[in-house]
């Protein structure tokens, strides 16, 4: 039976492939995937995206930049804390999603045409069992909780790769300035850290009593 059904899919996918291919053709898969989330979850965080998506922090942040970049998301600052980035979609990208579903809804229509009533509503019945079994045993995630301001600080000081903070969006206390060598701005590679004195040399800084 399963053999059977994956078979059959295959042509239901091949019509939602081909409707994307005609009107999301420069969106990838996964960029069609992630605007799709934030249609569901409007205002959702970095994160909590990067774990529906099932992606490192890092990719789904390179992922966003581009999908910023290609004007299908809009990035501003969290209601309830503002070192938070939220997600929302653009005009652009709710036009896209519309003309994609109306693309598939005529693409299936004509199918459907050349199908009995029964034959329609054994389909449709069969589908809606489905989708409800399938949503039992892999129910959607729940709301990742935020971390605390202690957790975020840490990984603040130890998040150093490439796409771990969105493009633009310097670390809290940091400006966006920074020196090369992760120094922040005013002070050098030379200066003594808080509270030592003495000069950089092969003994290391002395402390100040």
């Amino acid at each position: 039976m399963a053999a059977a059904l994956d078979a059959a899919a295959g042509t239901l996918l091949t019509v939602f492939e081909a409707a994307r291919e005609r009107t999301t053709s420069r969106l990838s898969g996964a960029q069609l995937r992630a605007v799709m989330v934030v249609e569901q979850h409007d205002g959702i965080n970095l994160r909590r995206l990067a774990t529906l998506l099932d992606m490192l922090l890092s990719s789904a942040s390179r992922l966003c930049d581009r999908l910023v970049a290609a004007g299908m998301l809009e990035r501003e600052p969290g209601r309830s804390d503002r070192r938070e980035i939220s997600l929302h979609l653009t005009a652009e990208a709710e036009w896209l999603l519309a003309e994609l579903r109306d693309d598939r809804r005529q693409r299936l229509a004509v199918i459907l045409a050349g199908m009995t009533p029964e034959g329609r509503q054994a389909l449709l019945a069969g589908l809606q069992e489905f989708d409800e079994v399938a949503r039992h045993r892999h129910p959607p995630e729940p709301p990742v909780a935020e971390p605390s301001a202690e957790t975020r600080s840490g990984e603040r000081a130890t998040s150093t790769g490439p796409g771990d903070w969105p493009s633009g969006e310097p670390q809290a206390g940091w400006s966006s300035g920074n020196r090369p060598g992760g120094m922040p701005r005013g002070r050098s590679a030379d200066d003594p850290p808080s509270g030592w004195s003495g000069e950089a040399a092969a003994g290391g800084w002395s402390r100040t009593a």
